[in-house]
C-alpha cells in the first residue's frame, strides 16, 4: 500500500511538473510573439533579404562605318546542386548515364565516363555547387537545358546557371591596343578606348531587393526597393577597318622581311585629325602581335624626320631660302671634336641647294646652316621650336602618351654639341604620333589639329555627343614657309632618299628618317641598331591622308628609312588611293594592252605559273631552261622566271611559294606541315637543304600580299 502511494505521488508530481513546464513554454511563446515579434521579424528579414547589384550591359566600340570592333558576348557557367530537394536517388540513378553522355558532346569538354564519375562523387560528398562546365555560349546553353536531369529545372534537376559577359573583338585583334581590353579587377588600368571611355561604356549598375530561399535561391521581394540598370553607350571610333587591315598587313610583312623588333604605322585624315588606322606590332612567340602602343608611348630620338623642323625654324626667321646653297665639301664636318658626316654618296658632296640638301637628307648641310645662324643664339632656335608646339603633349583621349622632350639651353644636360645634334633628330624625344601631328599640320596648310580616335558617343542608336575637330594651333608657321617645305618634301620622293616610292599615279610628300639607337650602357659605340621611319602625306597636291611608319631595330635586308619604312608607306597609300574615289578619280587609264606595273607573283610549278601569266597577258622573261619548279621576281617590263632546284633528299626551299605548291612538295618528302598566317610563305622553320627526317614538323610562316 505504501508503495502505491509513493508511485502515485511521483506520477502526480511529474504530471504537474510537465504541465507547468508546458504552460511556461506556451506563455513565453505568446509573450515573445506579442512583445518581441516585430523586432524578430525585422532581424529575420535582414538576414534573408539583401540588395543584389545588377550589372548593366556594356556598350560596343564601333568602327567609323558602324562595324563592331569590341562587344560583350554572354557566356555561361553551368553548376549543379547535386543534393537539390527534388533530385531523388531514383531520378539521379536513372538519368546520370544519359546526362554524362550528352555533356561529353560539348566541344572541348570531358568524356562521358569522366563526367559521370565527377558528378557521382560530388553527390556522395553532398556538393551543392558543383562546377559542371564553363565558357558555354548561348546556343550550347539552350541544349544543356534540355539534357536529362537538367530539363527538370533548378529544384528537381539541380541546374544552376551563372551568366558572365566576355569582351570579344570580332576582327581578331585589329587595332587591339587602341581598342583596349578589360581586366577582372574593376579598378584595373584598362588601356585604349575601353579605358578612356570606361564610364560611358560601363553604364550604371542597378540594385534589386532579393530574398534568399532554402537551397540558396534568390527571388525578388514584392514591393522592395529596386533601381534598374542603365545600359552602357556605344563609342563610334574613327578607325576604318579596311585601312587598318591594309596598314597592319603591310607593316607585318615589313617586320618579317627585316626581322625587326617592333614597329608602328598610323594613318590620319589631314583636315580632321581622325586616326583611320593605328598599328603597333612587336615580336611575340615567333610572330608579331599588338603588345604595346608604340605609336603613342614610345618617345625616341626621331632622326632625320626632325630636319623638317630645323629648316622651318630658319625659314621662319628668314635666314635662308630654298635656293640658297651650302658647301658640304667632302661630306663631313667636326663640332667640338665630334664628326658629323653623310653617307659619302656623290649627291651629298660639294655645293648643295637647301632643297637638295633636304631631299638627300644631308646631316652636314643642316648642321652647318643651323650652327651658322644660331650658334650663341640657341634660345632663339629652341623658342621657335616651342612656338610650333613641339614641346607639349597632345593630351590625347588614350592613356600612355609619351612625353616630348625638346631641351632648353638652361638644361643641365645641354652641351656644346646639343644644338647641332638636335638639327638632325638627336638629343630630342618625340613619339611617332607627335611627329605625325606636326607633318599633318604642314599638309593642312599650317593648321595643327589634335589626333582623334572617337567620332561620336551613342546610346540606343541615338547620338549623344559629337566629337568635333579640335585645333591645337591655327598656324605653326607662315604660309610662305609652309609652301616652301611642301616643295622640299615632294623633292624627297621625286629625286631624294625616298625616290624608290615615287609613283606616276599621284604625288607623295614626306621625309625619311634613320636614327642610331643609343645603347643604355655603351651609347652609340656598340651593338649598333637603327630606328627607321618615313612620315608624309598624299596626294601631295591636295592632301587627304598623312601617315607615319616606324620600324625599330631592323637587322636584315637594310636598315634605313628609305629602304625599310618608305615602302610600307607606299603600299598603304597605294591601296588607299585605289579604293578612295576622292583620289582615284584623277587616275588616267592606261593605253590598251599596256602593262603599267608588273605585278607580284608567287614562285611555284612552272607549267601552272606560265598558264596563269599567259591568261593575264603578263610578259615573261625566262632566265633559265624550263624546269618543273621556278622562282618568280618582278621586273620593270616583264616578270623574271629563274630555275629553282628542288632536291627531294633534303628539306626543300618553299619560301615565296603559295601554300598549295609547298604542301605538295613537303608532304611528298614525308614532312608534317604546320601553317601560320596566309598569303605567300616568307619563312620555314627547317632550313632549306638541311637533313630530311620523315614525319618531322615544319612550320611555315606566311604573309598576306
Amino acid at each position: 500500500m505504501a508503495a502505491k502511494k509513493t508511485i502515485l505521488c511521483r506520477v502526480v508530481f511529474i504530471y504537474f511538473g510537465v504541465g507547468f513546464l508546458g504552460a511556461g513554454i506556451i506563455g513565453k511563446a505568446v509573450y515573445t510573439q506579442i512583445h518581441d515579434g516585430a523586432e524578430l521579424k525585422k532581424q529575420q528579414a535582414e538576414i534573408s533579404e539583401s540588395d543584389i547589384i545588377i550589372e548593366p550591359i556594356r556598350g560596343d566600340i564601333l568602327a567609323s562605318d558602324g562595324r563592331v570592333l569590341a562587344t560583350s558576348v554572354p557566356y555561361y557557367e553551368i553548376r549543379m546542386d547535386t543534393r537539390s530537394g527534388g533530385l531523388t536517388d531514383e531520378i539521379f540513378n536513372a538519368n546520370i548515364d544519359s546526362l554524362a553522355f550528352y555533356l561529353s558532346k560539348i566541344p572541348g569538354k570531358k568524356s562521358a565516363d569522366a563526367y559521370k564519375q565527377a558528378i557521382v562523387k560530388a553527390r556522395e560528398q553532398k556538393n551543392r555547387y558543383f562546377a559542371v562546365c564553363t565558357k558555354v555560349d548561348y546556343i550550347q546553353l539552350k541544349k544543356i537545358k534540355r539534357y536529362p536531369i537538367f530539363r527538370l529545372g533548378g529544384n528537381k534537376g539541380g541546374l544552376i546557371i551563372i551568366s558572365d559577359d566576355k569582351r570579344e573583338q570580332p576582327h581578331a585583334g585589329l587595332a587591339g591596343r587602341t581598342i583596349g581590353y578589360l581586366t577582372k579587377d574593376p579598378f584595373g588600368n584598362f588601356p585604349g578606348l575601353e579605358g578612356a571611355y570606361d564610364g560611358f561604356l560601363r553604364g550604371t549598375q542597378g540594385v534589386r531587393m532579393m530574398q534568399r530561399l532554402p537551397g540558396g535561391v534568390y527571388m525578388p521581394v514584392s514591393g522592395g526597393n529596386s533601381v534598374e540598370p542603365v545600359e552602357g553607350g556605344d563609342v563610334v571610333s574613327t578607325i576604318d577597318v579596311d585601312i587598318q587591315d591594309v596598314a597592319e598587313t603591310s607593316l607585318r610583312k615589313c617586320l618579317i622581311k627585316h626581322n625587326a623588333h617592333h614597329g608602328s604605322a598610323v594613318v590620319m585624315e589631314v583636315a580632321t585629325g581622325e586616326v583611320k588606322a593605328i598599328v603597333n606590332l612587336g615580336k611575340s612567340g615567333g610572330g608579331y602581335a599588338e603588345l604595346y602602343n608604340y605609336a603613342l608611348g614610345e618617345a625616341v630620338e626621331p632622326g632625320s624626320t626632325f630636319k623638317l623642323m630645323s629648316y622651318m625654324v630658319a625659314l621662319e626667321d628668314r635666314l635662308i631660302q630654298m635656293t640658297d646653297s651650302v658647301n658640304n665639301g667632302n661630306g663631313e664636318v667636326f663640332y667640338h671634336g665630334k664628326k658629323v658626316h653623310d653617307d659619302y654618296r656623290t649627291e651629298t658632296l660639294g655645293w648643295l641647294s637647301v632643297e637638295k640638301a633636304f631631299a638627300v637628307s644631308s646631316n652636314v648641310s643642316v648642321t652647318k646652316i643651323i650652327d651658322k645662324h644660331y650658334k650663341g643664339k640657341e634660345k632663339k632656335f629652341v623658342d621657335r621650336l616651342y612656338s610650333m608646339n613641339l614641346n607639349n603633349k597632345l593630351n590625347l583621349d588614350l592613356n600612355g602618351e609619351g612625353e616630348p622632350n625638346i631641351k632648353y639651353p638652361d638644361n643641365k644636360t645641354w652641351s656644346g654639341l646639343t644644338l647641332t645634334q638636335m638639327t638632325y633628330g638627336y638629343e630630342v624625344l618625340l613619339a611617332p604620333i607627335h611627329t605625325l601631328t606636326f607633318y599633318n599640320a604642314v599638309a593642312n596648310n599650317g593648321k595643327m589639329v589634335k589626333p582623334r580616335f572617337v567620332k561620336e558617343l551613342r546610346r540606343h542608336g541615338a547620338l549623344e555627343e559629337q566629337k568635333d575637330v579640335e585645333v591645337i594651333k591655327s598656324s605653326i608657321a607662315s604660309s610662305a614657309t609652309i609652301r616652301t617645305v611642301k616643295q622640299m618634301m615632294e623633292a624627297v620622293v621625286t629625286y631624294g632618299t625616298a625616290k624608290r616610292i615615287k609613283t606616276d599615279l599621284y604625288k607623295i610628300a614626306g621625309k625619311t628618317g634613320t636614327a642610331q639607337i643609343a645603347n643604355e650602357k655603351y651609347g652609340y659605340t656598340r651593338d649598333k641598331q637603327h630606328y627607321a621611319s618615313f612620315v608624309g602625306y598624299f596626294p601631295a597636291d591636295r592632301p587627304k591622308y598623312s601617315c607615319i611608319v616606324t620600324v625599330y631595330a631592323p637587322i636584315q635586308n637594310g636598315t634605313g628609312g628609305g629602304v625599310v619604312a618608305a615602302p610600307v608607306f607606299r603600299e598603304i597609300s597605294d591601296k588607299i588611293f585605289a579604293a578612295d574615289p576622292y583620289m582615284s578619280e584623277t587616275l588616267k587609264p592606261a593605253k590598251k594592252g599596256m602593262m603599267t606595273d608588273i605585278p607580284f607573283s608567287k614562285s611555284g610549278a612552272y607549267t601552272d605559273l606560265l598558264y596563269v601569266l599567259d591568261e593575264l597577258n603578263i610578259p615573261v622573261k625566262e632566265g633559265a631552261a624550263k624546269t618543273e619548279w621556278v622562282s618568280a621576281t618582278g621586273g620593270e617590263k616583264a616578270l623574271q622566271i629563274e630555275k629553282r632546284i628542288i632536291n627531294k633528299k633534303s628539306v626543300p626551299n618553299v619560301v615565296d611559294m603559295g601554300l598549295k605548291d609547298a604542301l605538295f612538295l613537303l608532304e611528298e618528302c614525308g614532312l608534317q606541315v604546320s601553317v601560320r598566317g596566309r598569303g605567300r610563305i616568307v619563312s620555314q622553320s627547317l632550313a632549306a637543304g638541311s637533313e630530311l627526317v620523315k614525319n618531322r614538323t615544319i612550320v611555315l610562316e606566311m604573309s598576306q600580299e
